[in-house]
């Protein structure tokens, strides 16, 4: 028994050793690279954004949800994007219009004309169950030029919907990009995506001068490298992470993996956020970003504490 209690003990002397001489080893000879903090960036935290608008006040990406939630003082609107059949952006988060809309079909295989169409306020229902946004003329289709150009003070976090393997999601990050320089606002937007294939394409276009958001992969091999101890393997190439406070069980708000992230000049936001108290207390955490669908709750966090 004794023997095998050394043996024991001699394997995980020997397997310490070889984990500590590779975290020694890694260490000298890798250092994690700073981020540059964009000029996107540089406006005082923490930043509030109405997600979607603040869809749980008024239609999703309509007007009348951003006018809503610019009269709560938002610091700018998480929006997803896609490409119509004749390719223009729209802001819209599903692939099909049937949720939101009066009509059916595909984004990807209609026009924005037929897209204008439609009444995007057909479906929502405010808290006492009625339907006040049927028919609104502010309830219709928006295009990222649009949301752009009428909210010149808000800042934009732009997801990218469309898949990559797609015929819209191969031109998207290029079209993005020229609308994006066309009109002149860099440092007023944010690209992001749950693939990171299109942040990296965008990239292509926009080198390093427009703030980008991480993919799924990304947030996954940030968090291994703070739990494994080998936090100065990871180099992003992000400027913020977009996360929920917990994904599978695991918890991404704790403020050591906060801490971490700020140490790499890595802005962490999180969404969706709709209760006040949580607000709060990731704010409290160190936080950067709180993306909400009720910019009326933010609101009132704000103006009472802080």
């Amino acid at each position: 028994m004794k023997k095998c209690t050394k043996s024991l003990l001699a394997a995980i002397g020997v397997t310490g050793g070889l984990v500590g001489g590779l975290w020694v080893g890694t260490r000298v000879a890798s250092e994690p690279k700073i981020r540059d903090i964009k000029p996107y960036f540089r406006h005082r935290s923490p930043y509030i954004f109405a997600h979607r608008g603040g869809m749980g006040l008024a239609p999703e990406h309509t007007i009348a949800a951003f006018d809503k939630a610019g009269r709560f003082e938002v610091d700018g609107f998480e929006v997803d994007i896609r490409m119509t059949k004749d390719e223009e952006i729209v802001v819209f988060h599903d692939a099909y219009v049937d949720r939101t809309s009066n009509g059916a079909g595909r984004i990807s295989n209609l026009t924005l004309d037929e897209l204008r169409k439609l009444d995007f306020g057909y479906h929502f229902r405010d808290a006492e169950g009625n339907h006040p946004y049927r028919e609104s003329e502010d309830a219709r289709i928006v295009t990222l030029r649009e949301l752009i150009e009428k909210y010149p003070d808000k800042l934009i976090n732009i997801d990218i919907k469309d898949d990559p393997n797609s015929y819209e999601g191969s031109l998207m990050p290029s079209l993005l990009y020229r609308l994006i320089d066309e009109l002149d606002v860099r440092d007023r937007v944010l690209i992001t995506s749950f693939h990171d294939a299109q942040i990296e394409r965008f990239q292509l276009y926009s080198g390093d001068d427009i703030a980008l958001g991480a993919g799924e992969e990304q947030v996954r091999n940030a968090y291994l490298a703070y739990a494994s101890g080998f936090k100065h393997l990871f180099n992003p190439k992000a400027d913020t992470f977009q996360i929920p406070p917990r994904y599978n069980n695991i918890p991404l708000d704790k403020e050591g993996f906060i801490d971490y992230l700020q140490s790499l000049n890595i802005a962490v936001g999180y969404w969706v956020i709709n209760e006040m108290d949580e607000m709060d207390e990731l704010i409290q955490k160190g936080a950067h970003t709180i993306v909400t669908d009720y910019p009326d709750i933010s609101h009132h966090l704000m103006k009472e504490r802080y």
